[in-house]
């Protein structure tokens, strides 16, 4: 790993965020799907959530259900069976969650204070969020139209609502504060700055090894011996 790479993948990992994520639910198109990670990827969302609908479900364990120019390597994945279980766990990290939904109660995006732990529910293309997740959010958001047309984009309405996220959180002066672990941080420098060892050390169930502060692997020589011949 190059001394530039080692710096750029420290600065991501400081800057990311734990406390903030969206969820898709349903949302199924995989040029979609592809973009809302890109962009979570570009405000440091750490961890995005996802209910798959039955087809998407099946492309996805076959392989094929889309990536996200190399946002996925960054930005971990966290699928759900139902919605209720999804909107659960996001609860049990002390989490306000907002839906897209155009309703007399909701308000604008950019009302809402996102300097706290906040979860967004992206609904399906068509259809928008069920009514399930509608009433197990805590509030409803919109996005201001003036136009014709009544709704933005999935991904285009989640770039949004998270560069506003972004934002608020760098002003509060978030993103100058670690909020990940050191041991995801190592296992992170491992995976970005030695993709090709790291395959080496799944394929064999072998640790992955301390990444020191220069970015060098610091591992004894029966590690060694086991990743070259083991």
């Amino acid at each position: 790993m190059t001394p530039e790479r080692n710096q750029k993948i420290r600065t991501i990992l400081r800057q990311r965020q734990t406390s903030l994520t969206v969820c898709m639910e349903q949302v199924h198109k995989p040029h979609n799907v592809a973009a809302v990670i890109r962009s979570c990827d570009a405000v440091g969302i750490h961890r995005v959530h996802a209910v798959w609908d039955e087809d998407t479900k099946k492309l996805r364990s076959r392989g094929r259900g889309g990536t996200a120019m190399g946002s996925q390597n960054w930005v971990f994945m966290q699928s759900h069976d139902t919605i209720g279980e999804a909107i659960t766990t996001l609860k049990q990290q002390n989490m306000q969650v907002l839906v897209t939904h155009l309703s007399d109660t909701a308000v604008d995006f950019r009302e809402i204070d996102y300097t706290k732990p906040t979860a967004i529910i992206l609904g399906q293309e068509k259809f928008g969020a069920t009514e399930q997740a509608i009433a197990l959010s805590d509030q409803d958001i919109v996005i201001p139209m003036v136009g014709m047309v009544q709704s933005l984009n999935v991904s285009v309405a989640a770039a949004l609502v998270l560069y506003e996220a972004q934002r608020q959180r760098q002003l509060a002066g978030m993103y100058d504060t670690q909020e990940l672990d050191n041991e995801t941080c190592q296992r992170m420098l491992f995976e970005g700055g030695y993709p090709k060892l790291r395959h080496v050390c799944d394929a064999k169930k072998l640790p992955y090894p301390f990444i020191n502060e220069a970015g060098e692997i610091v591992a004894d020589d029966g590690w060694w011996q086991a990743i070259q011949f083991g």
